[in-house]
């Protein structure tokens, strides 16, 4: 019998996709105008801070054929302060957790990561950091 062709889906960008759909319908002060990218943003500077932004990354990837992936997604928070930060990256980490859809299969608290606070040592703006284990669907394809 010949082994399925399967491949697992971007799960940076369908955990980037969940936040912001999720996270533009809530309505907590420290949720608004959130951006939520993969990189960051090549204009950042102390001087153009685009607060609150949420840089999505997976630190780690662990496929094991043919069933699923485990990727370790670290979820850094830039905020206005120190408060707002970690509770945006608590929101982040909650919305996640309870989500299940095409490429993430359902996710879970990564052992003993976060939220962490913290400052930026570039720009000294105050952040949040933590991760989640997702598990990642595969995707059959045709050999």
């Amino acid at each position: 019998m010949a082994r399925p062709l399967v491949v697992f889906g971007d799960v940076q960008a369908a955990a980037a996709g969940v936040l912001r759909a999720k996270l533009a319908a809530r309505d907590e002060p420290y949720t608004a105008d959130v951006e939520i990218a993969g990189r960051m943003p090549a204009d950042r500077s102390p001087e153009r801070e685009r607060l609150p932004f949420v840089l999505v990354a997976v630190d780690d990837d662990r496929p094991t054929y043919p069933v699923s992936s485990l990727a370790i997604l670290r979820l850094t928070v830039w905020h206005h302060d120190t408060d707002s930060a970690f509770d945006l990256a608590q929101m982040c980490r909650g919305l996640l957790l309870v989500h299940t859809g095409p490429v993430i299969r359902s996710c879970r608290v990564a052992a003993g990561v976060g939220p962490i606070r913290g400052t930026d040592p570039d720009t000294g703006i105050d952040l949040a950091t933590t991760t989640v284990e997702a598990y990642v669907r595969p995707t059959r394809l045709e050999t």
